[in-house]
């Protein structure tokens, strides 16, 4: 079972509290969490609070959030851009469009689904500090798996098999995947301690004055908008980017990003913070995208970590995919 405390501020005050969090832990719904007050899962000190109750400032609010059933992922045969493996690990170049692991409402056609056909089996361990673009909230952005033939489940969740680290959907690129549980620890470690090397290619809006320069933030959940993450001064996590220009055009940048810590949509947020969002970014780029591309033009395009069993430093690059060099060829 998961906990979340919950202080109420101010802007809270007089509120529904399925409405309040709904809006502080955004990955369910409010009917999932009126559920959960009459299952009473959720307490103001030790008493299980009602479903009609109004909060006030300074209100701690405890929530339980019991483990989902295990579920059965199919595996499925849909093709891999295999560019290593091994019987510990394996490393894929994820196309732009597909998904990382299944979530609710969406248990096939994922990177997971088809791993599973391929690998057969993958990690089962439920260790992991879980960096998307790097990122580390539950997409976001911190979970794991157990993996066993019945289902996937655990600490961080229940459809994350072998998952030691993540992309967005419509972010391209490297990814390695424990097959083994002394492979996924031992990554786990690595990406934790932040000595994975990870660079990746952005195209932003707007010519980077600045030939090269390091972003430090705190990043965390943006106080207006639960589902997004944003540059805050309290609450965050430490986020660091260092970025370099490779080519400008006459209103972008394309940039090399190489992140120093992973939080989730790290890149995203911080080149938008700085006045140079990513292109093709609904979500922190500009409400009127110049051209309706699938999603933010960016790409994992380096990956390297020692190997979990040998030591072993070992480096893997994924070319630029046709979707980014089309984008760049209309540019001048």
């Amino acid at each position: 079972m998961t906990k979340h405390r919950l202080i109420v501020e101010e802007a809270f005050e007089g509120r529904r509290i399925d409405v309040f969090m709904a809006e502080m832990l955004p990955e369910h719904s409010r009917s999932y969490y009126q559920k959960l007050l009459g299952e009473g899962h959720v307490f103001i000190g030790e008493k299980a609070c009602k479903a009609n109750h109004k909060l006030k400032k300074g209100e701690e609010i405890l929530v339980e959030l019991p483990e989902p059933a295990p579920l059965e992922i199919p595996a499925e045969n849909i093709p891999l851009d295999v560019v290593y493996e091994d019987e510990h690990l394996i490393v894929v170049n994820k196309p732009q469009g597909m998904v990382v692991h299944p979530a609710h409402g969406n248990y096939s056609g994922t990177l997971v689904n088809a791993l599973l056909f391929h690998c057969g089996t993958l990690s089962t361990l439920n260790e992991i500090p879980f960096e998307e673009e790097g990122g580390s909230a539950s997409e976001a952005e911190g979970e794991s798996e157990e993996g066993s033939k019945g289902g996937f489940s655990g600490i961080n969740g229940v459809l994350r098999p072998g998952i030691v680290h993540r992309i967005d959907k419509d972010t391209s690129g490297i990814l390695v995947v424990a097959k083994s549980n002394e492979a996924h620890l031992k990554l786990s470690e690595q990406l934790k301690a932040h000595t994975m090397t990870r660079v990746y290619l952005a195209l932003v809006e707007g010519r980077v004055k600045d030939e090269a320069g390091r972003i430090e933030t705190m990043i965390g959940r943006c106080p207006k908008d639960r589902k997004k993450m944003a540059v805050v001064t309290r609450g965050g996590k430490k986020a660091v980017t260092h970025y370099k220009v490779v080519q400008r055009f006459q209103r972008n940048t394309l940039i090399e990003a190489r992140l120093e810590t992973g939080r989730t949509h790290q890149i995203r947020v911080h080149m938008a913070h700085i006045g140079h969002p990513l292109v093709g970014d609904s979500v922190y780029g500009y409400l009127k995208q110049k051209n309706q591309f699938k999603g933010q033009l960016l790409h994992a395009k380096v990956l390297g970590f020692k190997h979990p069993i040998s030591d072993e430093y070992m480096e893997f690059e994924a070319p630029l995919p046709e979707y980014f060099r089309k984008a760049l060829e209309g540019l001048h």
